[in-house]
């Protein structure tokens, strides 16, 4: 291992220039301009992993953007990780709001600015050079390795659990290492071992069959706007729970052993109002705010709009409101069992005076990996070794549906192993990705596939 680590001290200018090189390509799958770039990103991670001599690397082509699979087999007795990562990027917008272009990577204050930088090119490449780094050292790769990297995760990944499905032979496991998540804090490694599901869905409601003159029709006929906003306020009751009928049959409840993790979290509550510029928190009572934030279930109006909204004052009653609202889920949820609950529950209360439509948009499942799982252990060790600092483990708020995925067609666990950082501006200008934690995370996960034989 120390000719790994030394390999990896030595080729750290190397390694930031071949990222720089992955980081200029505005592989953009929002966008079908941005088709070409898209593949030439695939390309750039077929050629890295071709170079590295292994037992197989194929571009798959699919009806959307490709998917790009390596594999190198050195001992079938030795555990095999899947390494998960995504090559396209959100869009620039509002590219004005940049201090830098942002598919030119610059480092300022020791940080690395450009689209993609955190999520998900810097963080997923940590471990293509790790295996770089075995390999041109000529150290043996201590356990079996498979790589895919998908194009299309920024719109839905809707071509990869089809090909998971078909190819679940290839993909056979037994973990799936993901770096697309990020620490509790600066220099405070850390391992998300549960991620929130999400139902999402659209209220329509309608009244009269056109806007109205308030003045005339006022006090007769309902608004809808009135109608939407009832409706909505009696989705949650004074404790701060969801009071949609069998919503919480399914939660799985937080045991003592989780709490307890939660409260060693380094969270101080004061800064967060602050930061948030609010006086005073709210949600579910009984439970804090870490844990309400991502292992409990939720429910937020994303969206809300009926009548005039121009300038000045139009005296209207609204033939129409809408919202867009969101579920947030917690294991052992269902999104298309809530999605019904929900459907149900919200026409149930609506007032005779007005007829609603419910659209469901989208969905994914929660997920959440044992505590005890060997492949979790390995990973704590492997950070410890690395940043000299016992790892917390943490849930996050946020889904990452294709982590659900994973385990219902591999039957295979995840480890969330992420470097960047909250603060990393994901999907908003500026984003960012410091260069000390790309350098450690290509030594945190080369110490990891030292390690996890020991575990396994």
């Amino acid at each position: 291992m120390e000719d790994v680590q030394a390999y990896i001290e030595s080729n750290k200018e190397n390694f930031k220039a071949e990222l720089f090189e992955l980081l200029r390509i505005p592989s953009i799958s929002t966008s079908s301009a941005h088709r070409q770039e898209v593949r030439k990103a695939a390309n750039f991670l077929f050629e890295q992993l071709e170079s590295l001599n292994l037992d197989q690397v194929t571009l798959f082509e699919t009806d959307g953007n490709p998917i790009v699979y390596g594999e190198l087999t050195t001992n079938p007795s030795k555990p095999t990780v899947l390494v998960y990562g995504h090559y396209d990027v959100q869009p620039p917008d509002p590219e004005a709001l940049w201090e830098t272009p942002p598919f030119e990577p610059t480092v300022r204050n020791g940080d690395i600015y450009a689209r993609g930088a955190s999520d998900d090119k810097g963080q997923s490449f940590t471990h293509l050079k790790a295996l770089e780094s075995y390999i041109r050292s000529g150290t043996d790769f201590p356990v079996n390795i498979k790589f895919i990297y998908e194009g299309e995760e920024e719109i839905g990944s809707p071509h990869l659990v089809p090909f998971i499905e078909e190819h679940r032979e290839l993909l056979a496991c037994d973990m799936v290492l993901i770096s697309d998540t990020a620490m509790f804090a600066e220099d405070t490694p850390s391992i998300t071992y549960g991620l929130r599901g999400l139902t999402y869905m659209e209220v329509e409601v309608t009244g009269p069959n056109r806007d109205l003159h308030s003045g005339v029709y006022g006090g007769a006929v309902e608004n809808p706007a009135i109608a939407l906003s009832n409706m909505i306020a009696q989705l949650i009751d004074e404790e701060g729970r969801i009071a949609i009928p069998g919503f919480y049959d399914n939660v799985k409840p937080l045991t003592d052993k989780e709490r307890e993790a939660y409260k060693k979290l380094p969270f101080d509550e004061k800064e967060y109002k602050e930061e948030l510029g609010l006086k005073a928190l709210d949600g579910e009572k009984g439970y804090s705010t870490l844990e309400r934030a991502s292992a409990r279930p939720t429910l937020d109006v994303n969206g809300l709009w009926s009548g005039y909204q121009g300038e000045g004052a139009k005296t209207v009653l609204p033939s129409k409101a809408a919202a867009k609202i969101s579920m947030r889920l917690v294991p052992d949820q269902d999104p298309k069992k809530i999605a019904r609950l929900f459907n149900d529950h919200i026409k149930s209360i609506a007032p005779e005076t007005v007829t609603v439509e419910v659209t469901e948009h989208h969905g994914g499942h929660p997920s959440i990996t044992d505590l005890s799982f060997y492949g979790l252990k390995a990973a704590a060790k492997a950070f410890e070794e690395v940043y000299a600092k016992e790892p917390l483990f943490t849930r996050e708020g946020g889904s990452i549906p294709i982590v659900a995925d994973f385990q219902r067609v591999l039957g295979a666990q995840s480890i969330l192993m992420g470097f960047g950082l909250n603060s990393d501006a994901i999907h908003s200008p500026n984003e960012k990705f410091a260069l000390k934690d790309f350098y450690r995370g290509i030594q945190t996960s080369a110490k990891f596939f030292e390690v996890l034989p020991e575990y396994g």
